[in-house]
C-alpha cells in the first residue's frame, strides 16, 4: 500500500512536470490524481495483457503518466471555473 502511494505521488509529480504551465493544485491533489492515473494505467496495461494491474511495467507507467496529465488538465479546468 505504501508503494502504491509513493508510485502515485511520483506519477502525479511527473505529470505536473510534463504538463506545461502553472498548476494550482496542492500536494494532496497531485497525489490523488497520480493514484487515479496509476490505477487507470494499470488497468490499461492489464487489458492489453502486459501484466497485473498492480504490477509495475513500462506500458502501465506510461499510460499512468498520460492519464494523470489528462486528469490534471481536467482538475485545473474545474478549479479555474470555481475561482474565476
Amino acid at each position: 500500500m505504501i508503494g502504491f502511494l509513493v508510485a502515485g505521488l511520483i506519477i502525479g509529480a511527473l505529470a505536473r512536470l510534463v504538463k506545461p504551465g502553472k498548476q494550482n493544485l496542492g500536494l494532496l491533489a497531485t497525489l490523488g490524481l497520480g493514484l487515479v492515473g496509476s490505477v487507470i494505467g494499470g488497468t490499461i496495461a492489464s487489458l492489453l495483457g502486459t501484466g497485473d494491474i498492480f504490477e509495475l511495467n513500462v506500458l502501465g507507467f506510461i499510460a499512468a503518466v498520460v492519464a494523470s496529465v489528462l486528469l490534471i488538465g481536467v482538475a485545473e479546468t474545474l478549479v479555474g471555473r470555481r475561482s474565476g
